[in-house]
This record gives structure tokens, sequence and C-alpha cells, in this order.
């Protein structure tokens, strides 16, 4: 099951990548900047990370997923790495693997020239 500190990095992530958070019913497009301050997440993130709690977790879906972010923490969704990319992803507990990655349609990216994390 994915937690709330899982969902919050997983998000961190691809913001820092200019993904954004699309709230159903609302015409929202969110995407906090800058993300990380100082290594914490920015005041911007924290305030972001509201919003999307105020308008409703199960009205939100990460730019390019099909999974609201009140599902991913339902229990059913972990979070792990793509094996394309390195980039957390969700993966359904129990099933196959997404066919794509949230960086599907990102240009130039993956960026192997990148040093490796870790």
């Amino acid at each position: 099951m994915a937690t709330p500190a899982e969902l919050r990095h997983y998000l961190a992530c691809w913001f820092q990548l200019g993904k954004s958070v699309q709230v159903q019913q609302r015409g929202l497009s969110l995407c906090p900047s800058p993300v990380i301050n100082h290594g914490q997440y920015s005041q911007a993130f924290e305030d972001c990370w509201q919003q999307l709690q105020l308008q409703g977790l199960g009205q939100c879906f990460l730019e390019g997923t099909g999974q609201s972010l009140a599902e991913l923490l339902g229990g059913s969704w972990d979070v792990s790495d793509c094996a394309r990319c390195a980039m957390p992803i969700v993966q359904k507990v129990g099933g196959l693997p997404e066919i794509s990655c949230p960086c599907h349609d990102l240009p130039n990216w993956p960026n192997t020239e990148l040093p490796a994390l870790g």
C-alpha cells in the first residue's frame, strides 16, 4: 500500500520534471515550484499538498496516469521504481506493471547522461 509519505515523494519527483496534478471537475492544474527548499519540501509544495487534500484526492490525477491519488492510498497500489527511467511509479499490488510510465511523454527522458543516484 502506498503511504502518504510515499505519495508525496512520488508527486515531488514528478513535479520537478514539470508534470502536474489535474483536478477533475475543477479544471485545475497544479505544479508547485520550487518543490524542494533547503533539503525539505518547499512551502509551495506543502501548499499544493493541502490544496489537493481540500479538492479531494479522489478528483486528483498525476498528468499522464489513470489512477486518482485517493486510489493510490487505498491499499491496492505500491510505489516502486520504473525500470526505464528509475523514477517512482505506481504498481498494482499483486498485479502486472503499468504499460507506461508517466515519463512516456517527456521529451529527452530518460536522460541517460545524468549520474546515477545512490
